[in-house]
């Protein structure tokens, strides 16, 4: 891997058994939370926490499994990221240190956000899938 510059943030993450690794450095061009339902079956959860960095930012080690297009280990079949040509987006709760310093920049499939579960501040609201850039 390359060395890391003074100002270069690097993250750690894998699954929970330790068969796959990876890391992240520098900062996610965005980060969000989506409420659609095949994020809730994905997490087992009402959301879904992810962040995405471009493919360049991101290295990994060990052996994966796909379904549906997000990757997992094989081993512990924890879900990990969802790889796509250009870059990764990353399941947040398989970083090593709490994603404390990643706030969400976007929140999507807002119509099927909990009611109990405010709207996170400063955030974009979109009510399906936010509009292609």
């Amino acid at each position: 891997m390359s060395e890391v510059t003074a100002a270069e943030v690097v993250r750690t993450g894998g699954c929970l058994c330790g068969a796959v690794r990876y890391e992240v450095r520098g900062e996610p061009y965005v980060s969000g939370l989506c409420h659609c339902m095949t994020c809730r079956k994905l997490t087992g959860s009402t959301f879904s926490a992810t962040a995405n960095w471009h493919r360049a930012q991101f290295r990994m080690t060990g052996e994966l499994a796909t379904h549906q297009r997000r990757q997992f280990c094989p081993t512990c079949g924890s879900r990990l990221f969802f790889l796509f040509e250009e870059g990764v987006e990353i399941f947040l709760g398989t970083l090593d240190q709490g994603p404390n310093d990643i706030a969400p920049t976007l929140e999507v499939w807002t119509i099927r956000r909990e009611h109990w579960l405010p709207p996170v501040a400063g955030a974009a609201q979109h009510e399906g899938n936010p509009p292609k850039a």
